[in-house]
């Protein structure tokens, strides 16, 4: 069984060998390929990935590949991928410049996010061009972000086995059962990556949720997330519990204040934690996963994706929510909209648990607005087309004016301009 991990430099990357060794008796990892294009982060990074496959006694070949997809790729079971393109320095463009322009700079929502979406897009259409020649039938897992928006892309406009991940929902669920005294429970999580509602709290035959809103349960925040959280009559107002990420929308005002009024942008902050950790890496003594690292935000990404490994290997059947297109599991959407939804996992991929809890007239207006916004978004990716970035943009919750949008793309197309070639054809 052959695992290849595309952004192998990805101070992430030790969560997944971690996930790995401990999934060591059901996952046969014969051999691990790291590939990446930045040479000084994948040499440190891998490094300590071998010494902590070494330490582990795991039987498996291990080698850091720079910057040769093919060759990384060839004869894979399953291929990881967590890439960054444009890398730390692109994520701060994406956090500051709509702040210039009064609009909330955020890696994976409004326009900061839709331009890490396309430059995102298409080096994963080449990635997958390149899975479809050397190793055909291997399933992809993606955590790359936006993950919604690259599920969407890459099942819509090609035939690869794939899903996309989050680790915001194992992290919200398993606060939900928590906070509810129902470590058993099941928990139906519905919408969008990172525009997503619990619209159902299961145990003993019995829907808790309504108990969770009458107590203006929340859900579980997230590191990279100043939370402020929902007061009761807001869970109320909505009728489901809303995930971290939806205080963007929510509290568009104060989300905004607080971003401008931070000393450094979360990717600043990001960028001085992977100094610190690749500093750590180098100690050719460590051979485990630094507690650090928890500072990333990145928690239980292993658990989520190597889980994912072996559901599918192991053809489990168990539920993990995952970005899939919806065939009908949402009946509101489209079946080839991408959605993050509960899936059966087994040996053929995700079947999607069609949602029978609570859907709200607000919550299908809400989800169907973002998904509008991240279908324009996508073809713009694609096809390197302004007029639907703007599109895009102009129902897009966070941005939703045409002015403000179009000033703001045309400063960050030139500031992302090399990493968006498929805008700029016309000056080959």
């Amino acid at each position: 069984m052959k695992i290849c991990i595309i952004g192998a430099g990805s101070t992430y990357t030790p969560e997944l060998v971690e996930g790995i060794i401990n999934k060591r008796e059901t996952l046969p990892v014969t051999e691990l390929t790291f590939m990446d294009i930045d040479e000084r982060k994948l040499n440190i990074v891998g490094g300590l990935c071998q010494r902590m496959i070494e330490a582990a006694g795991l039987p498996c070949k291990t080698e850091l590949v720079l910057n040769d997809y093919a060759y990384a790729l060839k004869g894979a079971d399953f291929v990881l991928a967590q890439i960054r393109v444009g890398k730390l320095p692109a994520r701060v463009k994406d956090e500051k410049i709509p702040l210039k322009h009064g609009l909330i700079g955020q890696e994976t929502c409004g326009i900061g996010g839709m331009f890490k979406g396309l430059r995102t897009i298409p080096v994963m259409l080449k990635i997958v061009k390149l899975m479809e020649e050397y190793c055909p039938d291997a399933w992809l897992i993606n955590f790359s972000n936006p993950s919604g928006m690259i599920a969407e892309a890459l099942l819509n406009h090609t035939n690869v086995k794939m899903m996309g991940l989050c680790n915001v929902p194992i992290n919200t669920i398993d606060g939900i059962k928590r906070n509810m005294n129902l470590p058993d429970a099941y928990i139906e999580y519905m919408g969008l990556n990172h525009f997503a509602y619990i619209t159902k709290i299961e145990a003993n035959g019995k829907d808790y949720l309504q108990e969770a809103l009458e107590a203006g349960l929340n859900s579980e925040s997230m590191k990279n997330i100043p939370a402020s959280g929902f007061s009761k009559e807001q869970v109320a107002a909505i009728g489901a519990i809303p995930t971290c990420y939806l205080e963007y929308y929510y509290f568009k005002d104060s989300k905004l204040n607080t971003l401008k009024n931070s000393e450094k942008t979360r990717g600043e902050r990001c960028m001085e934690i992977e100094e610190e950790l690749l500093e750590i890496y180098q100690n050719s003594e460590l051979h485990v996963k630094p507690a650090q690292l928890s500072q990333r935000g990145g928690a239980r990404y292993s658990e989520v994706a190597i889980n994912l490994v072996n559901s599918i290997w192991n053809d489990t059947g168990d539920v993990q929510v995952v970005n899939v297109l919806n065939n009908g599991a949402i009946p509101f959407l489209k079946d080839t909209d991408a959605v993050e939804i509960c899936a059966k996992i087994g040996k053929n991929g995700a079947t999607p648990i069609p949602v029978t809890g609570v859907i709200t007239d607000h919550m299908v207006e809400y989800i169907s607005n973002v998904k509008a916004y991240e279908r324009h978004a996508v073809k713009a990716a694609i096809n390197g087309d302004k007029l639907e970035a703007l599109r895009a943009l102009v129902v897009n919750p966070l941005v939703g004016d045409f002015k403000t949008a179009s000033a703001c793309f045309d400063e960050m197309l030139e500031a992302h301009k090399e990493f968006l070639p498929q805008f700029f054809k016309e000056e080959k």
